[in-house]
């Protein structure tokens, strides 16, 4: 296979959406249908050569984005406007480039990273039950006999516990390997919705599974089912006690990634 030269070819970096639930995530799989698989598909069809698609992260089977980053080189033809618009013709009805910028060809969408923005979407309203808000939320208020009362003040409160820097470790899928469980979260907050609440968070590097864990947990002690005081034991003695499960996955979202060279962007 003959590979182009870094010289020959321009670099972009796209700005993914997708509704992740028929994906099984993002990274290629063999045998399944991958966010990263469809794109790689149709930016080869398009360079008339194989083309590797670079992403910020992984997410997770069900699991959307509203702002995941990718990088691919193409031919020194390209151009931004006419990759992007070559790209969403192409492209299945699930899977929507918002942006397309030139990039140096050393830029890296997941070394370069300064931080992520996840946000978690939960549904207090019965009517996050149907199929067309499901699949986008955690639909609590349809799983529950009637719709919840979550205590805002210990949610908030429970949010502002995981500021900072802290070991997260109890808060990682068990049995999957990390580079360490130190993770700096410089935002947390729960937000009113018009069907629920959402969490954003905002951290420079996460675990596996690291955020449905948290969201879990937090709505757990603002339902009364757990104290307050577990979120720092968590913190402070992750081998000692145990998170909530995981919230699902249809909930979250990847919601922005930032680099340096676009950090003031709130």
């Amino acid at each position: 296979m003959v590979v182009d030269a870094p010289e020959s070819l321009r670099f972009f970096r796209l700005t993914v959406q997708y509704d992740g639930t028929a994906f099984r995530g993002w990274q290629i799989q063999p045998d399944h249908r991958t966010v990263q698989g469809d794109i790689e598909s149709v930016v080869s069809r398009l360079a008339n050569s194989p083309r590797t698609v670079t992403g910020s992260g992984r997410t997770d089977t069900g699991v959307h984005a509203t702002g995941q980053v990718a990088c691919v080189g193409m031919p020194s033809s390209w151009r931004a406007s006419k990759l992007k618009k070559s790209l969403n013709s192409l492209l299945p009805d699930d899977i929507w480039i918002s942006s397309v910028i030139p990039v140096p060809p050393e830029f890296h969408p997941r070394y370069d990273a300064l931080k992520r923005t996840y946000r978690y979407e939960v549904g207090l309203k019965p009517l996050c039950a149907s199929p067309f808000y499901k699949r986008w939320c955690w639909p609590l208020g349809g799983t529950l006999d009637q719709s919840p009362t979550l205590d805002r003040i210990l949610l908030d409160r429970a949010a502002q516990d995981i500021v900072g820097e802290h070991c997260f470790a109890a808060f990682a899928k068990a049995g999957q390997p990390e580079r360490g469980t130190r993770c700096n979260v410089h935002q947390a907050k729960w937000s009113d919705t018009d069907l629920g609440v959402r969490l954003t968070i905002t951290a420079n590097r996460y675990l596996h599974h690291m955020v449905r864990y948290l969201t879990g947990t937090m709505i757990d002690i603002a339902l009364g089912r757990r104290e307050i005081e577990d979120m720092a034991s968590l913190l402070e003695f992750p081998h000692e006690f145990t998170t909530s499960p995981p919230a699902p996955p249809e909930g979250l979202f990847l919601h922005r990634v930032t680099y340096p060279s676009d950090d003031s962007v709130d």
